[in-house]
């Protein structure tokens, strides 16, 4: 977390990684058959689920489409709080979508 409380991208990598995570273990899939279906290699799946790498859009649909959950999912707990004189930034939550939904994902 930055000193004026925003949260940094790097925060935002490590939250989405862990959603891929969990997403690509209810799936019973390995990173190889994820990156397969994703059109992605394997080590870039990797490096998203470790928050190395932070995903671009078109990466984001095309795991939420192999995967077959909706970006929304991967993107559980990111949410962009708008500024009102200052810029805006990030916050990350602990509650799932997944939970509240009852999905495991």
């Amino acid at each position: 977390m930055a000193a004026d409380g925003r949260i940094r991208s790097q925060e935002v990598a490590t939250k989405f990684g862990r959603n891929l995570y969990r997403c690509r273990r209810r799936a019973a899939m390995s990173q190889e058959e994820l990156g397969a279906l994703a059109s992605l290699h394997r080590t870039e799946i990797g490096m998203l689920e470790q928050g190395t790498r932070l995903a671009r859009v078109d990466t984001l649909m095309k795991l939420a489409g192999a995967l077959s959950v909706s970006p929304l999912e991967l993107l559980d707990g990111i949410h962009w709080v708008p500024g009102n004189s200052a810029a805006g930034g990030f916050s990350i939550t602990d509650r799932s979508l997944a939970r509240r939904r009852g999905n495991s994902c």
